[in-house]
């Protein structure tokens, strides 16, 4: 089993874990699972877990974009 944690530090945390938490978790057949952790209230934490290095980076790949979409998706909400 391969695994990568990430922590992220934001002041929408918080928000970013609501929206986040749902995609988490194993799905059938599938060779990877996520957990979306919040710890304190301005630290994401994304831990990915996966049956080999190739499984790893598509995870990762997938989540990082999420991660990223959803910050600036909700940078440019606060900011309008």
């Amino acid at each position: 089993m391969h695994e990568a944690v990430f922590s992220f530090t934001s002041p929408q945390a918080t928000l970013l874990h609501r929206v986040l938490a749902p995609e988490a978790g194993e799905v059938a057949g599938s060779r990877s699972c996520e957990e979306v952790m919040l710890e304190g209230d301005d630290r994401l934490v994304l831990r990915v877990q996966a049956a080999d290095v190739h499984a790893l980076r598509a995870a990762l790949n997938m989540w990082l974009r999420l991660i990223t979409v959803a910050d600036e998706l909700q940078e440019m909400i606060i900011h309008e």
